[in-house]
């Protein structure tokens, strides 16, 4: 579990493609401080798991899936990526609950600055809209954000100075691919209460 708090900008070193995956080598001081095999740590969002570690640099195997749901199928040497290591038991949850599973990918629309922030919008697949309520979380390239607004095809956040500098979010530009992970609790609530809406459904239609 991850909180969308990014700990570091790192550095795409390798990507070698793989039948089926892709083997991506990321630099990253801060997050290999402490890693080692077998570890979680989230790459725009990405929840990877660490095979090996050396030079404060990591490898991770991507799979398919991944690289068919997230925007990591077109990394390449050079491009910065937003770290964070997964979440210790007792440290504060300075995001919200963050797994790392990527539901889609999303494009930066437009951008609005202001003086000490910066509105974002952005694009989202219909499926997902569902999830996506004003003043909810949503996490977007791994970054924990509050949603301003929230249309049926799109959304916009605020960006303060901080996240504008230490994450990519202030180096996207509009037409960019963003990975989006929505609230799991919103997924959860849904699965829960289909089958008794479709019931009361199906006995108001008797009547």
């Amino acid at each position: 579990m991850f909180t969308g708090i990014v700990e570091e900008l790192g550095e795409v070193v390798a990507v070698v493609d793989l039948p089926d995956a892709a083997r991506v080598t990321i630099a990253g001081p801060l997050v290999t401080g402490d890693a080692k095999h077998g570890d979680s740590i989230a790459v725009n969002g990405v929840c990877l798991t660490v095979v090996d570690v050396e030079g404060g640099a990591f490898t991770a195997d991507v799979m398919r899936e991944t690289l068919n749901r997230s925007s990591l199928a077109k990394v390449a040497p050079g491009d910065r990526v937003n770290l964070e290591r997964a979440a210790a038991v007792g440290q504060r949850l300075g995001g919200h609950i963050v797994q790392g599973h990527v539901d889609g990918t999303g494009t930066v629309l437009a951008r609005e600055r202001a003086e000490h922030w910066e509105v974002v919008h952005l694009g989202l697949p219909p499926r997902l809209a569902r999830y996506v309520v004003e003043k909810g979380s949503i996490t977007v390239d791994g970054v924990s954000l509050t949603v301003v607004s929230a249309l049926d095809d799109s959304f916009t956040v605020s960006l303060i100075p901080t996240t504008l500098e230490l994450t990519t979010l202030g180096r996207r530009v509009p037409g960019d691919t963003v990975n989006l992970e929505v609230d799991v609790l919103a997924k959860y609530v849904e699965r829960l209460a289909l089958p008794h809406l479709r019931e009361r459904s199906d006995v108001e239609g008797e009547r």
